[in-house]
């Protein structure tokens, strides 16, 4: 009888370690997700000075427009490193959606303004940075498209019985998605000027 006894605990105690492993490998999938979005919102932060700077000079009537880029690339920044610090955290997620938004915004007035200029249309450096930028910002979209997939995958592995019975006892919190929130953001981003 007693060797009944310990074999149930055995078999017990072999589910609840193969659940608790896979609900680490979905958490650790959907951090490595978020790890390939940040490779490219750090890739698009670090090219929007440069264009910044091309565009200085034809855009000098432009200035707010130009420091509301830069204002919204700083608030972009810190919400990336608020959301790196802990991927899936809803707040993190919320704060870093909010910020891309801002930018997202503030991109599109930036190349609304630049319509007007025919110098800045024909400057070879600006056309290649837009080029850079809708490249990144597919990457971007894929990127998240995947870090949602695997935030759902942990989810669904921590809310459907039996992962939820060790989640539970486990502390394994939600994953949140990383969403645009608005409908411009969710439209791919005209950043190309008419030639």
């Amino acid at each position: 009888m007693l060797w009944v006894i310990l074999g149930v605990f055995a078999v017990i105690a072999l589910w609840a370690i193969s659940v608790y492993n896979g609900l680490i490998a979905a958490r650790n999938a959907f951090k490595n997700a978020f790890a390939q979005i940040e490779v490219q919102l750090q890739r698009r932060y670090d090219l929007i000075p440069t264009l910044v700077e091309n565009v200085k000079g034809y855009l000098q009537f432009e200035r707010e427009t130009l420091e509301r880029v830069i204002q919204a690339r700083a608030l972009a920044v810190s919400g990336l490193s608020a959301a790196r610090a802990n991927p899936g955290d809803p707040a993190a997620m919320q704060q870093l959606s909010g910020a891309e938004n801002m930018l997202t915004q503030a991109l599109g007035r930036l190349f609304a303004v630049a319509e007007a200029y025919p110098d800045l249309k024909a400057n070879q450096t600006v056309l290649a940075l837009q080029e850079e930028l809708t490249s990144t910002e597919n990457r971007i979209a894929f990127a998240r498209q995947a870090y949602n997939d695997a935030v759902m995958n942990y989810n669904n592995r921590r809310e459907m019985f039996p992962g939820n019975l060790v989640a539970g006892f486990f502390g394994f919190g939600p994953g949140a998605l990383l969403e645009a929130e608005s409908p411009e953001a969710r439209r791919a981003p005209r950043v190309s000027l008419i030639r």
